[in-house]
């Protein structure tokens, strides 16, 4: 089980992932970052793109920051990573 750094740019017009910007994955999320609405938009994608339940997902480092640091449960850090950029 490896982590995943994340930047996150909330109040976006969609929710995609939009590439890779200094080792980070960027994540585009319609969701504002109130409430962890913002973070549980991001988790919910990345369960999608990964195809786990989105209570697999957790962001480990970076609740209230853009920079996130997120880990999948029983995934690899490698195999999330091709999922969401590929």
């Amino acid at each position: 089980m490896g982590d995943l750094a994340i930047r996150v740019q909330p109040r976006a017009r969609r929710t995609e992932v939009v590439g890779e910007r200094e080792g980070a994955i960027v994540i585009r999320t319609n969701a504002p970052p109130v409430d962890g609405k913002a973070n549980q938009a991001v988790c919910k994608l990345i369960a999608k793109r990964v195809g786990v339940a989105p209570s697999a997902v957790s962001v480990v480092r970076g609740a209230s920051a853009r920079d996130k640091v997120v880990r999948v449960a029983g995934v690899d850090a490698a195999t999330v990573r091709a999922a969401l950029l590929g």
